[in-house]
Formats: structure tokens, C-alpha cells, sequence
């Protein structure tokens, strides 16, 4: 699950601008099952968010949290950062990007364990773009997801 939340004024991004960064996020996980890629857009009134003490309702705070893959490096961040330029940078939009890890034995989804990454498993989860129970042996409970 990368977890994508855009904190920023209510009007910055159009219904269009954030449909395309949702699309271009999930596109970028082109290997996840797409139901694991979630996107929020966090209204802040521009009373509500200051940069360097001043309001400001040009720029965005993204908070990124993964637990279906770590995040290796920094070059993963700036392809990242690529796939959203065209409604940030190319507007004349800053922001600010925070990625996390999380310990991926420690989420679910709908109540399951994640199956192995790129197994069986999780190539039917990614073919039904859905959860599905699947038989966890003892092998899959040591496996930690990688690149």
C-alpha cells in the first residue's frame, strides 16, 4: 500500500488535476494491483497552512507511506517526483515530499496478510484488482517484499 496524502488549499488542484495524479501515481506502481494504490487530497483553508510563516496556497505537502515496497533510493523518489511534475513544477506549484517505510508485516487489507511479492498470489490479486483469501505457507510468512 503506497499511502498518498496531498495536503492543500481547497482550490489548487482542479477534479481533473487530481484524477490525473491519482492515474499517474497508479501508473507508476504498474506493478502493484491498482486497488493497493490509494491517493487523498486533504483540504487545508489557506488561514490553515503556512510556509516559512506565511500563508500559502501554492504549495503542497506530500506525505507518502510504503508498505508493499520499501522505498530503495533516491532515484526512486525523483521518478517518483517526475510522474507528478506535470501538475506541480510544470504549474508553478512547490511542495514539499516525505516517503516512509512501513514494516509490511504489520498491514493488511480487508483482514489479509499480503501475499509474497510477485508470487502466485499476488499476481491473482493484481489480475482481480481485489483481495482475495489465499493459503499462507511457511516460506511466505518470512518473505519481506523487495524491488
Amino acid at each position: 500500500m503506497p499511502f498518498h496524502r496531498f495536503y492543500c488549499s481547497p482550490n489548487l488542484f482542479t477534479k481533473e488535476d487530481k484524477q490525473g495524479i491519482a492515474k499517474a501515481i497508479t501508473n507508476f506502481y504498474h506493478f502493484l494491483p491498482p486497488f493497493l494504490v490509494i491517493v487523498n487530497f486533504i483540504d487545508v483553508d489557506k488561514d490553515g497552512f503556512y510556509v516559512g510563516g506565511e500563508p500559502n496556497d501554492r504549495y503542497v505537502r506530500i506525505n507518502v507511506t510504503q508498505s508493499a515496497n520499501p522505498v530503495p533510493d533516491r532515484a526512486w523518489v525523483e521518478a517518483w517526483e517526475k510522474a507528478i511534475e506535470p501538475f506541480t513544477k510544470a504549474k508553478g506549484i512547490d511542495y514539499e515530499l516525505q516517503m516512509g517505510n512501513e514494516d509490511p508485516s504489520l498491514w493488511s487489507v480487508n483482514g489479509l496478510s499480503i501475499p509474497p511479492f510477485l508470487g502466485e498470489d499476488w499476481m491473482i490479486w493484481k489480475k482481480l484488482n481485489k483481495p482475495v483469501e489465499w493459503k499462507k505457507s511457511e516460506e511466505s510468512a518470512n518473505v519481506k517484499p523487495t524491488q
